[in-house]
């Protein structure tokens, strides 16, 4: 799994953008801390600036994609950090630990080499307050397969805060839920491209085209319409931040 975006990731960076608002959040976890590990870094999203950073990312495509002004990376595991312990005052995970093929030992291996605050961006498998759902119920069955639990993250990092993360309606960073308020996106292939969840469910035409036909009808804002209404709204996103 760890070299799947070797694949997904191409023109990867032109449409995961990280978002301002989603950043800020992260940045502000992090804390007052000067040395900054990100694991499973891809192409450098949400690495905060004014800090000294080192990427972690297992991928040769996402790397490549990494502008040459972002942090140094070396290509690893998170599962097997090159790092002595505490060798850094915090770490951040963002949407990439149910990648990982051992995820509490990428967990384990984090804590270990941070001094402080472990930050972790993830989303709740339990979540399923999202239309997308309805018509590929096949995510949910991903989700509940891939996506930590939220009471593991305590196992394997100790005592955490967590919290939810709202998702701007224009979100810049075309994650599987980032389009909410625009569901004409998700009927193009190259927004479905830069999210793993499509690459890995196969063939969805039919059900693209349930939603194609519900969105010429009117059917979707039928069902949906108070959602063009809100500036952002939670989807199931969450920060979990050591203690």
């Amino acid at each position: 799994m760890h070299t799947s975006y070797d694949t997904i990731g191409v023109n990867y960076s032109d449409l995961r953008k990280p978002d301002a608002r989603i950043e800020k959040v992260i940045s502000n976890a992090l804390g007052p801390a000067e040395t900054v590990l990100n694991v499973g870094a891809g192409t450098g999203s949400y690495e905060p600036t004014g800090r000294s950073v080192t990427a972690v990312e297992p991928s040769a495509e996402m790397i490549r994609q990494r502008n040459a002004s972002a942090a140094p990376v070396v290509q690893g595991y998170a599962e097997n950090l090159p790092f002595d312990d505490n060798s850094f005052d915090a770490s951040m995970a963002v949407l990439t630990v149910h990648h990982w093929t051992d995820k509490a030992k990428g967990c384990h291996e984090m804590r270990r080499v941070t001094r402080g605050p472990v930050v972790v961006l993830t989303y709740d498998p339990a979540f399923r307050a999202f239309w997308l759902l309805d018509y590929f119920p096949e995510l949910v069955a991903l989700d509940e397969g891939q996506m930590p639990q939220l009471t593991d993250y305590r196992e394997w990092l100790g005592p955490v805060a967590i919290s939810p993360v709202p998702i701007p309606h224009d979100c810049s960073d075309g994650f599987l839920s980032a389009y909410w308020r625009r569901p004409a996106a998700y009927l193009d292939p190259k927004v479905r491209a830069a999210m793993s969840s499509f690459w890995k469910v196969g063939d969805v035409s039919q059900a693209l085209g349930r939603l194609e036909k519900d969105l010429e009808s009117g059917a979707w804002a039928q069902c949906h319409g108070e959602l063009l209404h809100l500036d952002a709204r939670d989807c199931g996103y969450r920060l979990v931040v050591t203690r």
